[in-house]
């Protein structure tokens, strides 16, 4: 298994673990780069203490599309926050049964929340798009300028010619094992060029080894990849680190 340290998991839930303290620590301890994502602003503050004292975890600052309906009163809070972070996430559209109520309301939300870091301009914003993938790229194109933010797709699961469009646009994409064991989501993993991927675990919510996934199971997903893409594992840890580099670059 290639080492952690220096792997990317651009996507992933530390403060929905049992102890939220101690999963930061293990991610820092492991040398592995955290995007800790959240799902209310609420959950902003505590996450961003723990991440400040890390080297390698950042908090990103969200407000889940599953949520919306019971939390769009939390909006005010999140645009209070935002000046504190660079990192936006889990923000963007589920337009799956269970959430396809709420999706007009979703769809005002995430318009607001890319405007406004339009308006703050250099966000990187990683997005969820459950069965709404052209819904979230009609947003990006209408709502965030090229030069305003970046935006990383979590779990794409669109079709190819939405990968293709989403390229145009500029966006990242971050891939997951689960991604790559399906065998529509890998056609359309195998269509991105590989200086647009980064890796991510989304955990807790996917399972390395039949237990609930961490940061450091992200070595899995590069490996997986590498296979993918028949590269060497470091080569492709390597260039997820490039790739990385480039998505933090200021905006021109």
């Amino acid at each position: 298994m290639i080492a952690t340290n220096g792997l990317v998991d651009f996507h992933c839930h530390l403060d929905l673990y049992p102890d939220h303290a101690a999963a930061v620590r293990e991610s820092d301890d492991a040398g592995v780069f955290t995007l800790a994502v959240t799902t209310t602003p609420r959950a902003w503050p505590r996450n961003h203490e723990l991440a400040q004292a890390t080297r390698h975890v950042r908090a990103a600052l969200g407000l889940h599309p599953q949520l919306v309906a019971e939390r769009a009163s939390e909006l005010a809070l999140w645009d209070a926050h935002l000046v504190e972070t660079r990192y936006i996430g889990e923000v963007g559209l589920d337009a799956g049964p269970r959430f396809y109520k709420s999706l007009e309301l979703q769809k005002q939300v995430f318009q607001h929340v890319l405007q406004r870091c339009a308006e703050a301009g250099n966000k990187v914003i990683t997005v969820h798009s459950i069965r709404a993938a052209k819904a979230v790229l009609d947003h990006i194109e209408a709502y965030l300028p090229p030069t305003k933010g970046k935006v990383v797709l979590h779990w794409f699961t669109g079709s190819k010619s939405e990968a293709a469009r989403a390229l145009e646009l500029g966006c990242y994409f971050s891939i997951n094992a689960a991604m790559l064991d399906n065998e529509r989501h890998a056609l359309m993993v195998a269509a991105i060029p590989l200086d647009r991927v980064l890796t991510e675990t989304d955990g807790p919510f996917t399972k390395t080894a039949e237990r609930t996934s961490r940061p450091a199971d992200v070595a899995v997903v590069v490996e997986a990849l590498a296979r993918f893409h028949e590269v060497s594992a470091s080569t492709l840890a390597a260039t997820v680190r490039s790739n990385l580099r480039s998505l933090l670059q200021p905006n021109e």
